[in-house]
């Protein structure tokens, strides 16, 4: 039976087009997918974070902000969620020794950015991981942080091609092999569990951030303004505090599933943040009935000073 067509093409054959235009030049510029991430978002109702930022603020005089208390959220995912506990190296996982969260910072009067990684902050409170973060911006401000110093003393020492090279040894010996090298300012795990920065202070409240192949952590928490935004309770449309996070998470460490895992843990911790800190934390035992009347009512709470936030955002 014959089933070929006069002009050569197989019958049932779609017949091919060439690309041109946008989808040519597109096709020359970028290979096939192989980036391993994926990215999320929640709102939040941010009126238990104000009222617990304003209380810790009141009560202990440190100035806390919201991406303090979003650090302590995440730890507490982290804290939910085996998997985001795990690092990868050579084909296997290993449990991590602590549960470690990286701040992103702003330097040298905004001119660059850096990083303070708190240790163990999954047993810290609050206002412990706000105290501890603003002593390390302060050091790295002053230029007397030894960690800081001895990284930005590698990174100017190093051209380009070079320090490409190095960033890929590093981060294969601090992460892959989990060596601790603080002598040249390459301590292990340097990114921690998992990474934070805002872009609250500048008023945006929805972006997101890329996960640098050398950060070897399963997620990067943005944090965005805190905004009045209309939404329904009670069948009502009412102007509510609203914060949006957003999530770009690394499919090596995690699926769809475990990412769903954490953001209800991290909403849950900011939905009642003065639940989950300990009791002998004398300032936020008494945000703890601040928070708890004002989740009850709907109150809200003044939006913290950006000028504030930027220092640690």
């Amino acid at each position: 039976m014959h089933t070929g067509r006069g002009d050569g093409r197989t019958a049932g054959i779609a017949r091919s087009a060439r690309l041109t235009g946008w989808r040519k030049l597109a096709g020359a510029t970028w290979r096939a997918p192989s980036d391993p991430q994926f990215f999320g978002a929640i709102d939040i109702d941010a009126a238990g974070l104000l009222a617990c930022v304003e209380s810790l603020r009141k009560h202990s005089g440190v100035p806390v902000t919201i991406t303090h208390l979003v650090g302590r959220a995440v730890a507490h995912g982290l804290q939910t969620v085996p998997a985001f506990r795990q690092r990868i190296a050579r084909g296997h996982e290993y449990p991590r020794e602590s549960i470690d969260i990286f701040f992103i910072v702003s330097a040298d009067d905004g001119r660059e950015l850096t990083g303070v990684k708190i240790a163990r902050a999954d047993a810290k409170s609050a206002l412990d991981i706000s105290t501890e973060l603003i002593q390390r911006c302060a050091a790295i401000d002053a230029g007397t942080d030894v960690e800081f110093g001895r990284t930005k003393r590698m990174l100017t020492a190093l051209p380009g091609p070079l320090l490409r090279s190095a960033i890929r040894l590093s981060a294969w010996l601090t992460s892959d092999r989990n060596v601790n090298l603080p002598r040249f300012g390459l301590p292990r795990q340097a990114f921690g569990s998992a990474m934070i920065t805002s872009v609250g202070m500048w008023g945006v409240s929805t972006a997101y951030s890329p996960l640098a192949a050398y950060y070897r952590v399963p997620v990067l928490i943005l944090v965005g303004a805190v905004e009045s935004r209309p939404v329904v309770r009670a069948g009502s449309v009412v102007a509510r505090p609203m914060l949006t996070l957003t999530a770009t998470f690394d499919h090596r460490y995690v699926d769809g599933l475990q990412a769903a895992q954490f953001a209800a843990a991290v909403r849950d911790y900011c939905a009642h943040p003065a639940a989950y800190e300990p009791d002998d934390v004398s300032s936020i035992a008494t945000a703890r009935t601040t928070c708890s009347t004002d989740a009850a009512t709907g109150g809200e709470s003044p939006t913290p000073n950006p000028r504030s936030a930027a220092s640690t955002a």
